[in-house]
């Protein structure tokens, strides 16, 4: 296995791996150490059946099961579909996936530990690539926070709330999603997770409050609570803390759901098609043990 960083704020390659076989605990270990030090990880010119993709992410973890439950692949529930394509008329997968700066699972009481992803079909225009997904990082957005702002939001807690970014996306032109149902809603509600955690790899302090699914500081007057998001969110937004990441078919990239937050880029339009496979590998395990 060969790692390559990029030199960015985010960012490693890994060739000489073979992901639709078995990895071994020392690849897991290995890959573990650059998830924890690079961020997001690419494994390129990849060829993998869906119970392969599947029998990658359950080597770090559980593997959720969308609350939409919709667009997977068949037989494989954990499978979504990522898509802006279309099969007799209808939708082959959640086209608006990721339009917005957000950190999966955040809405949820059991964290995720990472995003896996599968490039089948990659959109292009002119002979480049369409659809980045971007991402900051966490570990230097806390490092880089203010003294007065650590000391003012040391110990709290944020509510994230999963209808925040579904009514987000919902709102926006062209929307093809449906209102959650009450049953859904109920299943997602919100919660409070800690606005600096440590992270379970690298053993640091992140910053975990992003802008797709915080809605409120905890046990903070409204104002003060929304000056202090809207300082948060703004401070994420540094270019140093910025990496970009270029698609190709073929592709499996995989990154950490903790220290980042993403966003995906809807530059494409409907008749330049894309198609990935996703799972989101939930935090179940002792990472700190399997990377040592």
């Amino acid at each position: 296995m060969k790692i390559q960083a990029s030199g960015k704020a985010l960012g490693a390659r890994i060739d000489g791996i073979d992901l639709s076989r078995p990895i071994s605990d020392g690849d897991v270990k290995q890959i573990l150490r650059a998830l924890g030090e690079h961020g997001v990880l690419c494994f390129p010119e990849q060829q993998l059946e869906t119970a392969a993709l599947a029998c990658f992410g359950r080597m770090f973890g559980e593997l959720e099961i969308n609350v939409a439950n919709q667009f997977h692949e068949p037989g494989f529930p954990e499978v979504m579909v990522l898509s802006n394509m279309t099969k007799d008329g209808k939708p082959m997968g959640l086209g608006d996936a990721g339009h917005g700066w957000h950190t999966d699972m955040s809405y949820s009481r059991d964290i995720a530990l990472a995003n896996v992803l599968y490039a089948i079909k990659v959109p292009a225009r002119n002979g480049r690539p369409l659809g980045d997904t971007q991402f900051r990082n966490m570990h230097l957005a806390y490092e880089d926070l203010p003294p007065d702002i650590k000391r003012r939001l040391t110990g709290r807690a944020a509510t994230h709330d999963f209808a925040k970014f579904w009514d987000m996306m919902r709102s926006r032109p062209g929307s093809q999603r449906a209102a959650l149902t009450p049953e859904q809603r109920a299943k997602r509600p919100p919660v409070s997770q800690p606005i600096f955690r440590t992270h379970p790899i690298t053993g640091r302090t992140v910053l975990y409050c992003n802008p797709g699914y915080a809605v409120h500081i905890d046990g903070m007057a409204e104002a003060e609570s929304a000056e202090l998001l809207a300082f948060l969110f703004a401070h994420q937004e540094q270019e140093k803390f910025f990496y970009a990441h270029k698609w190709a078919e073929g592709q499996v990239l995989m990154w950490d759901n903790i220290g980042t937050v993403h966003n995906a880029v809807p530059d494409y339009r409907p008749d330049e098609p894309r198609y990935l496979r996703r799972l989101q590998v939930m935090a179940t395990k002792d990472y700190a043990a399997m990377a040592a």
